[in-house]
């Protein structure tokens, strides 16, 4: 399934194709009907106060200049961003638990034998060639991580409980995306756009109508966690204190993020299991000869290194191609330079077992 671009670039040599979006500003005194009381102009905007915030909290992000006789107060960076670490800690751990308990929803999860009980025609080397191509559709839109496992999830969860013909399988890959995009992306692509990258070989109506079956089934509820929802937080504990190259560890995890996508085997993991073993698995690769998984990472994701045993095993295998071997699009994705060749580095063939043993006593 290549896209028509691509194909177009193999002939002519011509740079990829972008989407240019076109925007229209609405001057504002075209809108009607508009009650805006009047206001003076001198009249300035009020912060509401947070009762629960003493003030040596914020008079302690400041500080003095040493040795200068200026009564003007300067910023110190590093206090700053400590005492805002602690403000927020509160509403980090309360959005981690609301996170948490979201992503256990049976309405948000897909079921993991679907293949076995719900479809007939599809099997799961179908699921990774369209999930491999979506890769390829993603970056030819330059869209978000966050919306190509947004539309991976929609598709999972559709076919868990809607049986499709394999004729419609493309139909269905193209409408999640487009579900998605309209829910990640600040300017999404258009159906039209949609509809040209399969060549045509869908018309406008049947991606709509596709778009409408997929809302429906899944009774509108369209926004839940996935890995990268997790390896946000995770990744930012994880690269504390780092010597290596966060960069590089960063597109090494978005990497084996992208590869998880393309296993049907890792459906039955909870996505901030995969984002934890993604963080595992990084580490290792990058400092085999350091226990990936320190007290800190247990304390701060929850997860005992033996909880990440299995789910980091696929997520190995995968980056060894060992498993979906003939996927290319996320492997050719990631071997550029601009993502640091992370696909091409070196990883022992093993993963000691050591390594999956309790770090805390």
């Amino acid at each position: 399934m290549e896209t028509r671009a691509s194909k177009k670039r193999t002939t002519t040599n011509q740079p990829p194709f972008v989407l240019v979006p076109k925007r229209q500003r609405v001057v504002l005194e075209q809108f009607p009907d508009l009650n805006i009381p009047d206001y003076q102009s001198i009249q300035k905007l009020q912060c509401r106060k947070n009762p629960n915030l003493n003030k040596s909290a914020l008079t302690s992000t400041i500080s003095l200049l040493p040795n200068s006789n200026s009564d003007k107060p300067v910023c110190n960076k590093s206090n700053a961003k400590r005492d805002i670490q602690q403000i927020d800690e509160p509403y980090v751990s309360d959005i981690s638990d609301y996170l948490r308990a979201m992503e256990i929803q049976e309405k948000r999860r897909p079921a993991v034998d679907y293949m076995e009980k719900v479809q007939r025609c599809i099997t799961t080397n179908m699921r990774g060639t369209l999930v491999d191509w979506l890769v390829e559709v993603a970056d030819e839109y330059k869209l978000l991580p966050e919306t190509l496992h947004l539309a991976v999830s929609y598709i999972d969860r559709f076919l868990s409980i809607q049986s499709l013909n394999r004729s419609k399988l493309q139909l269905l890959g193209v409408s999640a995306m487009l579900i998605a995009s309209k829910y990640e992306e600040i300017t999404p692509p258009k159906a039209l756009d949609f509809c040209q990258i399969t060549d045509n070989t869908y018309e406008l109506h049947e991606v709509l109508e596709m778009e409408a079956h997929i809302l429906k089934s899944l009774n509108f509820e369209m926004g839940n966690p996935n890995v990268t929802t997790f390896l946000k937080r995770f990744g930012a504990i994880a690269s504390e204190n780092r010597k290596t190259s966060n960069l590089q560890f960063e597109y090494l995890c978005n990497y084996l993020a992208d590869l998880s996508l393309l296993d049907y085997e890792c459906i039955k993991f909870l996505p901030s299991v995969v984002a934890a073993s993604v963080i595992f698995l990084a580490k290792f690769i990058i400092r085999p000869r350091l226990h990936p998984w320190t007290l800190s990472l247990y304390e701060s994701l929850g997860y005992e290194s033996d909880d990440l045993k299995e789910c980091v095993t696929v997520l190995h295998d995968l980056y060894l191609s060992r498993r979906a071997a003939s996927l290319k699009a996320v492997r050719d994705k990631y071997k550029q330079k601009k993502f640091k060749c992370v696909a091409n580095l070196p990883s022992l063939p093993e993963l000691p077992d050591c390594y999956f043993e309790e770090v805390h006593g």
